[in-house]
């Protein structure tokens, strides 16, 4: 190939490139002037940016205050009166004397003269036990009366002649005196006699069974035409004297020198029976005895206590609960027991101010009764406790009072609303 042929690349030249790179500076300038531009005007008016900002961030409300929190709660007013202290017990009602009603001579019942369930009075006729064989026996026994007075008369009649005899002294003083032995003797065989007649003629009289006590009968346990024995342990019924009735019940032993102390002042302490769930007062009595031990298993004492029981409420037997009237507050402060709150350090109470708002009242409380407490210091009667709803209350919290109408705000259209007009 020749030197003439080669194919000579031609040459590039320089003027494309240099465009580029005076558009770069020219964009650099550009971007400098209006940096300069910008930092010259928001230092003449620093605010340039918090306007330019507004335009372009969108406009937020600001939010208006809320008016405080009111909190609904119950509450009630301290009231002052007489709060009464009982001692409280389960009780079991008890007749006061029961009488099992027993045969005392063996024989048929040959009638039943009560009605089961129905109330006797003492020497009713209760029933009857054939009186045939001890008429004999008393018809046997004064029989042996008469013949043993036939016999005391012969001899009171040789004793006579015996002693006439004497004088002459043809009867010895040994004879008279056997003589006076057997006239003794058959003295006594007559009082034997009159014994029996009398022990005969009690057995007739307990073939007629009387009520021993008044009360109400139970019901018959034995029917007629049985042989019935004496002192059979079963018996023909039971006697329970319900006019007066009793009821038993315990307290704890820690308040046996209460008890005592309000009988000693008192000389007698009132006592209430309730039906089991406590909502019904079924009688009324008066304490009789409290017993002269402790259950040492469960540490408590017995107490009687006696109801009349006229309109035959209680029945023996019965689950009831008493309740002991033991001591009186006289002009007390008292709240409900869901007022009093206990804080670490001392118990109080949230008592509603005039301005319808909350406040902590430290008080001193006394006794308890039910779901009444007194306060002893503290509180004044008259004023409103909170009894519900405290867990939301803080001191100086707004409250508002169920029940009661709510005050009205400073400046609110039912505060400027003259009275009696009605609301649009």
């Amino acid at each position: 190939m020749n030197a003439d042929s080669t194919t000579t690349p031609p040459p590039v030249s320089s003027a494309p490139a240099a465009r580029p790179r005076r558009r770069g500076w020219l964009a650099w300038g550009f971007w400098l002037l209006l940096g300069g531009g910008l930092a010259g005007a928001v230092w003449h008016d620093p605010t340039l940016l918090e306007k330019a900002r507004a335009l372009v961030e969108p406009k937020v409300p600001v939010p208006k205050a809320l008016p405080p929190r009111v909190v609904p709660v119950t509450a009630v007013e301290a009231r002052q009166g007489d709060m009464e202290l009982f001692l409280n017990g389960l009780g079991t009602v008890a007749a006061f004397n029961t009488v099992t009603v027993r045969s005392r001579v063996d024989g048929e019942l040959v009638r039943v003269a009560f009605t089961e369930g129905q109330v006797i009075a003492a020497g009713d006729l209760l029933a009857e036990v054939d009186q045939r064989f001890y008429e004999v026996q008393l018809r046997q026994a004064e029989a042996q009366l008469a013949r043993d007075e036939a016999a005391h008369r012969a001899v009171e009649l040789d004793l006579e002649r015996s002693e006439s005899l004497a004088d002459l002294r043809q009867v010895t003083e040994q004879q008279i005196d056997s003589q006076r032995a057997l006239v003794r003797q058959a003295e006594a065989a007559m009082q034997i006699d009159r014994a029996l007649i009398d022990n005969v003629k009690l057995q007739l009289d307990y073939c007629r069974i009387e009520a021993p006590i008044d009360g109400r009968i139970g019901l018959r346990l034995v029917d007629a035409g049985n042989l019935v024995r004496a002192n059979d342990p079963a018996g023909i019924a039971v006697i329970a004297q319900i006019h007066p009735i009793a009821v038993t019940f315990t307290i704890p032993q820690d308040e046996i020198i209460r008890v005592q102390r309000a009988l000693a002042v008192k000389g007698g302490l009132p006592v209430e029976a309730f039906n089991r769930d406590f909502q019904t007062r079924l009688a009324a009595g008066a304490l009789s005895a409290i017993d002269n031990q402790v259950d040492p298993s469960t540490g408590t004492v017995k107490l009687k206590a006696v109801f009349p029981n006229e309109d035959d409420t209680l029945f023996p037997n019965q689950f009831v609960n008493a309740r002991l009237l033991v001591e009186t507050l006289r002009d007390a402060t008292i709240v409900p027991l869901a007022a009093l709150q206990r804080g670490p350090e001392s118990t109080f109470v949230w008592v509603v101010q005039p301005d319808s708002t909350v406040g902590v009242r430290p008080v001193q409380a006394g006794p308890s009764q039910g779901d009444q407490v007194a306060i002893t210091s503290g509180l004044e009667p008259g004023e409103l406790v909170v009894t519900d709803g405290i867990d939301k209350l803080s001191p100086k919290a707004k409250v508002a009072v169920r029940g009661m109408a709510p005050p009205a705000e400073p400046g609110s259209v039912s505060e400027r609303r003259p009275p009696g007009s009605g609301g649009s």
